[in-house]
C-alpha cells in the first residue's frame, strides 16, 4: 500500500503488493488487533500485510484514525511493546487509519470489531443490532468477492449465522453478485488492555470457526500468521454458533466466580479476617489457581453485560423460552451493585451524613494500568457520592478526561485535605506512595477497596494516626 494523499478530504489510497487488512472499528480491540496485524511477518522478516484501520466519520472515529496514522495510540496506555510496534508500523508505512468506508474495496481480510452494547428499556435485557447492522451492511457495499471476514466482536450466539451472513448476501445481491461469494468466520477477541496488551493477541490461545469450510480454513491460515501458534496453539470450533457461544461462556463464568466472592468479602470484614490471605493461600492448589477476589466492582467491555448475551440469543434468533440463565443474570446484578459496598462503608464511617464531606477517588478506569473508562464502577461510586452531597475529586494517571461524567481527571497525587480517601483501581503508582511523607501530619480516612495498598502501606497509615478500612478484610487488618 503506498502513501496515501488527500484530494477534497478524500484518502486516495493505492494497493502495492502485499495483501490489505482492513480493520472496522478502532476502539481498544480494533487499534491493538490493526498494529499487531501490522507488525506480522514472514521468516525473513518482511511484513506480511498493508493494514487500514476504519473508524466511523465522527468527531472520535477522526481522533482516533489521525492518531493511528500518525503512528500514535489513541487511548492512554501502559505496554511499552503496543506503542513500539506501532511505532515500527508508521515507520514501515504500511499502517494507516481512515474514516472512509470504500477502502473495503481494497481487501483481502477485513476483521470486525465493533462494539455491540446492551439495552435495558422497558426493564429487560436486549442488544440493540443496527448499529452493528450498519456496519455489516457498510462492508457488504463495497467488499469483494472471496475476500475473509472475521468477526472478533462479542455478540449473542447465532449472529453470524443469522445476522451477518444475511445482511452481507442481501448487500451482494443488490450489487448484481451472487449469494456467499465472501467467507464469514468468527474468531474472539480475548484483548486485556494493560502491560500486556499486545500480548493477548500475539502470544494468547485462540478458537475459531468458519461458517463453511474454506471460511474455516481461510481464518486459520490468516490468524496463524498473526499469532505464536507453536506456543499458543489455536482451538477449531464446528461452528460460528459454538465460537461466538465459546466466548460468551467463557465471560459468564468469570462474571459469576467475582459475583460468588462478594459473600465471603462481607463474611471477612464481619469476622476481621482477610479474605485475600486466604484466597492467596488457596490458590497454592493448582485446581484453584484462578480463584476470584472480593472488590470495588466489576467494569469495562465485557463482564458487565456478555453474561446477558446466552438468554438473549435464546430469545431472539431460537425462540428457547423455556431456557432461563438464572445464574448469568444474578451474577451481573450482584456484581452491578458492588460498588454501593464501598459507598457504604464511607457512609456508615460518617453515621449516615456524607453532607460536605470531601473524598477522593484513586481510580476511575475500569481496572489497573489501563486508561479505559467504558462501564466503570467508579461512575455509580461517585454519583451516589454527589447525591449524597459529598464533595468529590477523582485522581487517575491514566486518564485526563471522564467522558461518561463529563469531567477532568487529575493525574498528580493531591496536597489538599480530605476527610476520606478511597483507592479503588490497582494502578502501579499507589503502591509506590510513601504516605508518610505524602500526608505530612493529616490524617483522612482511607478506604482500601479492592485490595490496592499493600500490607505495609496499611500499617504505616494506622502509624500515622489514619483509620483505614477494607472491603474483603477485617478493620483491624
Amino acid at each position: 500500500m503506498r502513501r496515501f494523499e488527500k484530494e477534497e478530504s478524500f484518502l486516495k489510497l493505492e494497493k502495492g503488493n502485499r495483501p490489505v487488512v482492513c480493520v472496522q472499528g478502532l476502539g481498544f480491540v480494533g487499534a491493538a488487533m490493526a498494529v499487531a496485524v501490522s507488525n506480522a511477518k514472514d521468516t525473513e522478516g518482511n511484513r506480511l500485510y498493508d493494514v487500514i484501520g476504519v473508524d466511523l466519520p465522527t468527531e472520535e472515529g477522526k481522533r482516533r484514525a489521525d492518531a493511528i496514522t500518525q503512528g500514535l495510540l489513541p487511548f492512554e496506555n501502559s505496554d511499552i511493546q503496543l506503542k513500539e510496534a506501532l511505532a515500527s508500523a508508521h515507520r514501515a508505512g504500511n499502517l494507516i487509519a481512515v474514516t472512509n468506508s470504500s477502502v473495503y474495496t481494497m481487501a483481502d481480510v477485513i476483521i470486525v470489531d465493533v462494539n455491540l452494547d446492551i439495552s435495558y428499556e422497558g426493564g429487560k435485557a436486549d442488544v440493540p443490532l443496527s448499529g452493528f447492522r450498519k456496519a455489516i451492511q457498510t462492508i457488504g457495499e463495497s467488499v469483494q468477492p472471496d475476500t475473509l471476514i472475521i468477526v472478533e466482536t462479542t455478540v449473542p450466539p447465532g449472529t453470524c449465522e443469522n445476522v451477518v451472513v444475511p445482511e452481507l448476501n442481501q448487500a451482494l445481491v443488490k450489487r448484481g453478485l451472487p449469494k456467499h461469494q465472501v467467507h464469514v468466520s468468527h474468531s474472539y477477541e480475548r484483548v486485556m488492555p494493560g502491560k500486556d496488551y499486545l500480548d493477548s493477541i500475539i502470544n494468547y490461545w485462540r478458537v475459531y470457526a468458519g461458517v463453511t469450510e474454506e471460511a474455516g480454513d481461510r481464518c486459520e491460515t490468516f490468524l496463524s500468521s498473526i499469532i505464536n501458534t507453536k506456543d499458543y496453539p489455536m482451538t477449531r470450533l464446528h461452528s460460528t454458533t459454538a465460537s461466538e457461544t465459546a466466548k460468551v461462556l467463557e465471560n459468564s463464568y468469570r462474571a459469576m466466580t467475582i459475583a460468588f466472592m462478594e459473600e465471603w468479602g462481607r463474611f471477612a470484614e464481619s469476622v476481621d479476617i482477610d479474605m485475600f490471605q486466604i484466597i492467596e493461600a488457596i490458590r497454592m492448589r493448582p485446581t484453584h489457581s484462578n480463584m476470584r477476589q472480593p472488590g470495588f466492582g466489576v467494569g469495562g467491555y465485557c463482564l458487565t453485560k456478555d453474561p446477558l448475551f446466552a438468554q438473549i440469543a435464546a430469545e431472539k434468533y431460537y425462540q428457547l423460552s423455556h431456557i432461563d440463565f438464572e445464574f448469568c443474570k444474578r451474577a451481573v446484578e450482584v456484581n452491578r451493585k458492588m460498588p454501593m459496598v464501598s459507598f457504604n462503608k464511607l457512609y456508615n464511617h460518617f453515621k449516615q451524613d456524607l453532607k460536605g464531606k470531601k473524598v477522593a477517588l484513586f481510580g476511575v478506569s475500569y481496572r489497573q494500568d489501563v486508561g479505559d473508562t467504558r462501564y466503570s464502577p467508579s461512575e455509580p461510586f461517585v454519583k451516589k457520592l454527589t447525591e449524597s452531597e459529598a464533595i468529590v475529586d477523582c485522581y487517575d494517571p491514566l486518564v485526563p478526561r471522564w467522558e461518561e461524567m463529563k469531567m477532568d481527571v487529575q493525574q498528580q497525587l493531591p496536597s489538599a485535605p480530605y476527610d476520606a480517601m478511597v483507592f479503588a483501581v490497582g494502578h502501579q503508582e499507589y503502591r509506590q506512595i510513601d504516605f508518610r511523607q505524602w500526608l505530612n501530619g493529616r490524617t483522612p480516612l482511607v478506604l482500601d477497596a479492592n485490595n490496592v495498598l499493600s500490607d505495609e502501606q496499611r500499617l504505616q497509615l494506622r502509624t500515622i494516626g489514619c483509620d483505614v478500612i477494607s472491603i474483603g478484610r477485617g478493620d483491624n487488618l
